[in-house]
């Protein structure tokens, strides 16, 4: 409750006129991260990079959460579910449960020592994990495959993965408001608490999870964009998936909170019977007077408003010595409460825990398992077309090459995740590699469209390609409004990073319990490095342009200009594009940058092309359409 406003008010005044900025420059420069800035602004080309060392950054850590998937979605094939109970380990001749398994829980358990095997510190790094290397190698193999037909087979594979997803949700969510305890969760989910909303962390969190959701910062928008026909109604799809983006996301919450609600019932009952058997011992030594408890109370059918009412009145009357007695209030709103509802606890450990309760568990462990590996796969593809799209525009590499060998690339530096610390190390790049340098390239890439290329000039453009004027709010968005919140929220990272140390929650073994540890000196320089690398580009760009060391990196675009209208320069198209281009008699086929209905021939011109005389970036002469009037 106290996380929807945050959410919502900065998905309006950030994430919507951001998303719609990105998608309107791919659409009409036709080129991913890299060429989109170099053209717009040859000094900020740097934020093309940044954006691709973040994606890489991201698909490093991201992959291994699929790989977990994966292992969890085989693991699931099998009844009873293999985290519903403690192993039995032999202690000689005597059969007992696992110490680590029995002072947590079978799904705690689960996950750290059988899954990942963890150790007790980032500084113990344990060796590699097999089973999770070749969980991570089937990942990256299938993001290869997806990857190495280019967007024909993504979007193909985008169909799948993005629509399947709210079929296993809408399945969870009706049978999650079955289980009883449902409706706590989702009262629990809606009740805001006001000085949670005040409190600067979750406006931060707020922020970051509009960029990640939107994918702002990381290339995969421009890229995807930049295969648009160039009259599509971008504006129309910034709105559409941006709240469609928030309605899932609230779809996704309710099942969770309605599945959280029925696991924090049965916690809550458990709590209560162990209470009332500590009371009824207490009677029984004659600790406490029978007259303490109500006469309408039945041990033997108690419900959480009768122990309610009976710990209220012990704790009154033995107030001196109450802690003594050792009880426990158990109100379902603690047990919502000690919940984790966020980071790989909530997926592997707390829903997992609930779906052992489900009748038929293993049909609804698979399915949800599944869903997370299509979830993954599909912001995978994003995310490694952030990297893609925009490397083979500019240095024109093979793409099948270029592909296979960045998965293969990828998958060797990924070794660090999946030793026996290698969860440490996700938490890490999680918090650390991409949320400040997104902040930093998505507030350069407002300033370089708002204030550098201009805001009128841009929303002319827009009008042009769009064929109506977008909203006067989003020329107040992009100017003032998003680059004012954007550099207010920075400020709060780097002044959160300085006073709090960074650190981490480690698994300590023999307590069977997390414990917050600070990050050793090295594993800070690693941090600190991560961020430095991330933002690298964009000063380096900047001094090597500023003092022209090397190229301003527009004549390596093979897009060219002529009164403001833009071309596709036609040695950059694939072979069947340019026959496509020359011959095609169908106006809508053709990859014309600018709407059809907008091209004028001017007087004595019999061809819609005409070849222009000035070289055109590195590759010489390329086909221009004819300038229309001003």
């Amino acid at each position: 409750g106290a996380y929807l406003v945050p959410y919502l008010v900065l998905l309006i005044i950030i994430g919507l006129p951001l998303f719609f900025l990105e998608l309107a420059v791919g659409q009409r420069i036709r080129r991913g991260s890299i060429g989109v800035w170099n053209y717009i602004c040859p000094r900020l080309g740097g934020i093309g990079y940044a954006s691709c060392l973040v994606c890489f950054f991201v698909g490093l850590y991201y992959n291994v959460i699929i790989g977990w998937s994966i292992f969890y979605f085989f693991k699931s094939f099998q009844y009873p579910l293999p985290w519903s109970e403690c192993p039995i380990v032999k202690n000689g001749s005597v059969a007992v449960v696992e110490t680590e398994c029995e002072r947590s829980s079978a799904t705690t358990y689960f996950w750290y020592r059988e899954t990942l095997d963890i150790s007790n510190s980032i500084s113990e790094s344990g060796g590699l994990n097999w089973k999770m290397t070749l969980c991570l190698l089937v990942a990256w193999s299938l993001v290869g495959l997806a990857m190495i037909k280019g967007i024909q087979s993504s979007g193909k594979v985008m169909y799948f993965s993005s629509l399947f997803p709210y079929v296993v949700l809408v399945c969870f969510l009706v049978r999650g408001l079955l289980l009883r305890g449902a409706v706590d969760g989702i009262m629990h989910m809606f009740t805001p608490k006001l000085d949670k909303m005040l409190d600067p962390q979750v406006w931060r969190e707020a922020a970051t999870q509009v960029f990640f959701a939107l994918g702002l910062g990381f290339g995969g928008v421009i890229a995807f964009s930049s295969y648009n026909k160039q009259d599509n109604n971008c504006h129309f799809d910034a709105t559409l998936v941006s709240f469609i983006n928030f309605f899932t996301s609230v779809l996704a919450t309710l099942v969770v909170f309605a599945v959280l609600g029925f696991k924090a019932n049965i916690m809550n009952e458990k709590c209560v019977v162990e209470n009332a058997e500590k009371i009824l011992g207490y009677l029984n030594t004659n600790v406490l007077s029978h007259d303490l408890i109500p006469p309408h109370v039945n041990f033997s059918h108690l419900t959480a408003k009768d122990y309610n009412e009976m710990y209220r009145v012990i704790m009154t009357v033995k107030e001196g010595h109450f802690k003594e007695l050792g009880l426990d209030a158990c109100l379902l709103e603690d047990e919502l409460d000690k919940v984790p509802v966020q980071g790989t606890g909530l997926a592997f450990i707390a829903f997992t825990e609930a779906m052992t309760h489900f009748p038929a568990s293993p049909f609804w462990s698979v399915m949800f398992f599944l869903m997370l590996i299509n979830l993954g796969l599909g912001s995978m593809i994003g995310t490694m077309s952030g990297i893609t799209t925009p490397i083979i525009d500019t240095f024109k590499v093979r793409k099948e090459v270029f592909t296979v060998g960045s998965c293969i690339f990828a998958f060797v530096v990924g070794l660090i995740f999946v030793q026996r610390s290698g969860n440490y190390f996700v938490t890490m790049f999680d918090d650390y590699s991409a949320t400040l340098p997104l902040t930093v390239v998505v507030i350069l890439e407002n300033i370089a469209v708002a204030w550098i290329y201009g805001t009128k000039k841009f929303m002319q453009e827009l009008t042009e390609m769009l064929g109506f004027r977008p909203y006067q709010f989003y020329y107040y968005t992009w100017k003032y409004v998003s680059p004012i919140c954007m550099a207010v929220l920075m400020t709060a990272s780097i002044i959160q990073l300085g006073v709090s140390p960074p650190g981490y929650s480690a698994w300590i073994r023999e307590e069977a319990a997390e414990k917050f540890l600070f990050y050793p000196t090295w594993a800070m320089a690693i941090l600190i490095s991560l961020i430095i690398l991330a933002t690298l580009p964009l000063p380096l760009v900047f001094i090597l342009r500023q003092f022209h060391l090397v190229s301003d990196g527009s004549n390596t675009l093979s897009v060219t200009y002529k009164k403001g209208r833009m071309m596709k320069d036609i040695s950059n198209l694939e072979d069947n594009d340019e026959t496509r281009f020359i011959l095609s008699k169908v106006p809508s086929e053709t990859p014309s940058p600018m709407p059809t209905h907008r091209s004028y021939l001017g007087p004595g011109s019999n061809s819609p092309m005409e070849m222009s005389s000035v070289p055109n970036g590195r590759y010489g002469s390329g086909y221009l359409l004819a300038s229309t009037p001003e």
